[in-house]
């Protein structure tokens, strides 16, 4: 197969390998590359009869195995194993090559690698992949950003792979730079947060409503066949209804409630933060994760400290309405986000396309992102979702229920610190009027930092003490 394969993938693991056999079912004669021999054995073994793959632990056969220009796509490890895989690749690679990274690697590195592989003529693009192991196979969500010119090349092929929308690819051309992998680190913090507002709703119901594992099953169903509609709300009515080996416990009530992370929540906080960009939903499930790992000394507080309890008047009714309007601010924090770094770092980041590709494919496909995506194409120039009509509508018809739910919850010792940034995030960007001209004031007081005036233009400072 010398020099007739369209496109090379280095690194077979689970999604590599899927996402290789994706594109040759797809028409496309493909290459794969792993040091693994039992993975390049698993490649041939598992691709669909009459399809086109050349399978290899030889480096030089892969490369030669190639079109020119060379189409590479790695999904290695995020880190060094990228700039590793990139040093060998190095004596191989000509001008006008196309190397991809679909790792979830930080942006900053990927900007990095845009910018030195251009001084050799290579083509280098960052693309953030969402759907795990069974969307790379049938229909992922893929999010490229980097060299246009190289997009163009590489186009025909992940538009014919990724998940569809109707007759949409879930797929568009993210921006300059390292604006694939951004849009991807903000979709990795907006699925921490929805993650976290689910798991709040579902305390609430299970704590403070008495819901059953069984009622539970039935509410999040119903919900999903709602404005709810999710794949996270659907894979949450599955979780409720499995069972453990022994075919009667529950498997939910014997996980232990410690999170797990690989770091992309937090890396979306961290660079909200050094943008001045508020956040809270997904800081709050940033930090909800980090709490949970602190399992003996939660074990211990909770046999020592007392918390109010008291009766539960809100309905289910109210818990929906809660949920809906926290997952709302979550995604207006995300985007917000992105139309500000877009900005900032020059990556002209369209908005739209960002909510068309995660409409299908990905983890956080919803039914919200049809109506985001109509605001983004009626009117681009939007900056923030808050100040949409149809959003606004949305919000006042269930944010009384958010109130309510983080009222009750609050009393009663339920933790729900994302849902309760959500609430205090609306009211405090729907306020005209704010205390921080007290703040402003104790800085001038102690730091002599000035503050402006309500009555007159200019920076003025007072000599607080007589």
């Amino acid at each position: 197969m010398q020099n007739n394969c369209q496109f090379g993938m280095i690194g077979l693991g689970v999604m590599g390998q899927n996402l290789l056999l994706n594109i040759a079912d797809h028409g496309f004669a493909v290459a794969g590359f792993d040091t693994n021999t039992q993975k390049v054995a698993e490649l041939q073994q598992n691709a669909t009869v009459g399809t086109q793959i050349f399978a290899t632990d030889n480096l030089p056969q892969f490369i030669n195995a190639l079109q020119s220009p060379k189409k590479i796509m790695l999904l290695v490890p995020a880190g060094p194993a990228v700039d590793a895989v990139l040093q060998n690749l190095a004596p191989y690679l000509n001008q006008g090559d196309i190397v991809i990274d679909g790792g979830n690697s930080f942006y900053k590195h990927t900007n990095e690698r845009v910018q030195r592989l251009a001084a050799q003529g290579i083509h280098f693009m960052g693309m953030g992949v969402s759907g795990g192991e069974e969307g790379a196979r049938r229909g992922p969500a893929l999010m490229p950003g980097g060299d246009e010119v190289a997009w163009h090349h590489v186009q025909p092929i992940f538009e014919a792979i990724a998940a569809k929308v109707g007759t949409d690819a879930c797929v568009a051309y993210m921006g300059k730079d390292a604006a694939g992998h951004f849009v991807k680190m903000v979709h990795n913090g907006i699925e921490y947060a929805v993650m976290q507002l689910i798991a709040e709703t579902y305390a609430v119901l299970k704590h403070g409503l008495h819901y059953t594992n069984t009622q539970l099953q039935d509410v999040f169903t119903r919900w999903n066949s709602t404005e709810l509609e999710s794949y996270l709300i659907e894979i949450t009515a599955d979780i409720f209804g499995k069972k453990a080996e022994d075919e009667t416990t529950d498997i939910i009530d014997i996980i232990l409630d410690v999170a797990g992370s690989k770091g992309t929540g937090k890396w979306t906080s961290v660079e909200a933060l050094q943008l001045s960009i508020p956040i809270p939903t997904i800081d709050a499930a940033v930090t909800a994760r980090a709490v949970s790992t602190f399992k003996p000394l939660r074990n211990s507080l909770a046999t020592t400290v007392q918390k109010c309890t008291g009766e539960f008047t809100i309905t289910e009714n109210d818990c929906k309405s809660a949920l809906y309007a926290a997952i709302i601010v979550a995604y207006v924090q995300g985007l917000h986000l992105i139309q500000q770094a877009s900005v900032d770092m020059n990556m002209q980041v369209p908005l739209a396309n960002a909510v068309k590709v995660w409409r299908g494919g990905c983890i956080i496909r919803s039914q919200l992102l049809t109506t985001f995506y109509d605001v983004f194409v009626q009117h681009p120039q939007t900056v923030q979702l808050l100040e949409a009509a149809p959003i606004q509508q949305l919000l006042n018809t269930h944010i009384q229920g958010l109130r309510a739910v983080v009222s009750q919850a609050t009393q009663n010792g339920i933790a729900c610190s994302a849902l309760a940034s959500a609430v205090t995030y609306f009211d405090m960007f729907s306020t005209a009027y704010l205390p921080i001209n007290l703040i402003q004031a104790q800085r001038d007081y102690f730091g002599a930092h000035t503050y402006q005036r309500t009555d007159k233009d200019g920076s003025f400072h007072t000599q607080w003490q007589a």
